[in-house]
């Protein structure tokens, strides 16, 4: 056999391994921005489940608080009700339900009977961790969006993406302009 056609033959083989190895890249990218979207819904859902429980305890101190409860309990319905909307639209309803819930944490500071409940401290630690947990997730998903953007946009993987589909991922971000602004924390 020619040599010449071995090495045609050598350098197809190599091509074809680098653009198996682009495709695999990208599907790995791309699982793995959604496993992180899904670790933010493990978390949404576990701040959903405690919500009811925090409002049920704080509604028996705060009889005349009706509008700020009801704020909190819409806000969550409203968000929970969206597991199928996109990620843009989830943000700016978790940022909504997170407003919601600061302000019911602003409330409780008039009711030291509420502040000190053991039922209440337990829940506002849960919900402050579940909080925390949020941040890490979105925080893990918007990195996985960055590497995964990364390969979908940079030479020659790009190629591949576009050959093949794979679309940019949407970054969770706060739309929200009381989100972006630091707590006024008062201890007057």
């Amino acid at each position: 056999m020619n040599v010449g056609l071995w090495v045609l033959i050598g350098v197809i083989v190599v091509l074809a391994l680098i653009m198996v190895g682009m495709y695999n890249s990208l599907v790995g990218l791309r699982n793995q921005v959604k496993n992180a979207w899904a670790q933010i819904d493990v978390q949404l859902k576990r701040r959903y489940d405690l919500i009811p429980n925090l409002v049920e305890t704080v509604r028996g101190y705060m009889k005349h608080e009706r509008e700020t409860l009801e704020a909190v309990t819409k806000a969550r319905n409203v968000a929970a009700g969206a597991s199928s909307a996109g990620v843009g639209e989830r943000s700016k309803l978790e940022g909504e339900l997170s407003g919601a819930l600061a302000r019911l944490l602003v409330v409780v500071e008039r009711y030291p009977d509420l502040k000190a409940n053991q039922n209440f401290l337990a829940l506002q630690e849960e919900l402050t961790s579940t909080e925390n947990k949020i941040s890490f997730s979105r925080q893990f998903y918007n990195d996985s969006v960055l590497r995964y953007n990364n390969k979908t946009q940079m030479f020659p993987s790009n190629m591949m993406a576009s050959m093949f589909g794979f679309k940019q991922g949407e970054f969770f971000e706060v739309k929200l302009e009381h989100e972006r602004e630091a707590p006024k924390v008062s201890f007057a």
